[in-house]
């Protein structure tokens, strides 16, 4: 990363902004990352990603074997900018990555022997997985899945739309996560790399700002 480039594109924030970006690193983690599959409905996938940025989850991965969209930004509320998004059009491909980078895949489901919210151990790293609004995750997530979660449920409906399952969850494993003896803010030079996007995302013309800055050196 170049810190020079930092510096420089950090001459055209207000204090204001930079010092918004320092608090809110502070509460960035990648000790948790949301995955959904093939989610259909658009605003479903938006939502979730702006639930990743207001409870402080830095990483989404979107799988789209079937569907493929764009993130539609009325609903992120400007989330896009600040949240990490990956693409895969392979499941098999995003549960391999994740479990190389360390993480335990988290098939979230209703359904069979699963472990209640409450009493999930919120000091692993985790990988949640959000399934198709009626279908549910795919049996190669259901396999392939360290752990089962479920949200405790006492009506007679037996699924929560994606976007409010992924909510409730968020905030109840970070909000734990907070309170437990985990290191789980991010490293400093991942906090330069985000400075560094999160100041392009804010600029206007930054592309052109980093071109010139890379011309004159």
């Amino acid at each position: 990363m170049d810190l020079g480039l930092l510096e420089h594109l950090q001459s055209y924030l207000t204090e204001r902004r930079i010092e918004r970006f320092e608090s809110i690193l502070k509460q960035r983690t990648r000790h948790f990352h949301v995955v959904t599959e093939d989610v259909y409905q658009l605003h479903n996938t938006s939502a979730v990603m702006r639930s990743c940025d207001v409870f402080g989850v830095q990483d989404l991965s979107i799988v789209e074997e079937i569907n493929s969209k764009q993130i539609d930004k009325e609903i992120a509320m400007g989330s896009q900018k600040w949240v990490n998004l990956n693409r895969y059009n392979s499941i098999s491909t995003c549960i391999e990555d994740l479990k190389t980078e360390g993480y335990q895949i988290v098939a979230t489901s209703p359904h069979g022997k699963s472990v209640e919210l409450h009493d999930f151990d919120v000091t692993k790293k985790s990988a949640f997985f959000f399934g198709k609004e009626k279908e549910g995750l795919s049996d190669v997530v259901l396999n392939n899945a360290d752990v089962s979660l479920k949200i405790p449920m006492y009506g007679f409906t037996e699924s929560l739309n994606i976007s409010v399952s992924a909510a409730i969850v968020l905030q109840h494993v970070v909000t734990r996560l907070r309170k437990s003896d985990v290191d789980w803010q991010i490293s400093e030079d991942e906090k330069n790399e985000l400075r560094i996007e999160w100041a392009k995302n804010t600029i206007k013309s930054s592309a052109e700002i980093v071109e010139r800055f890379y011309e004159d050196k």
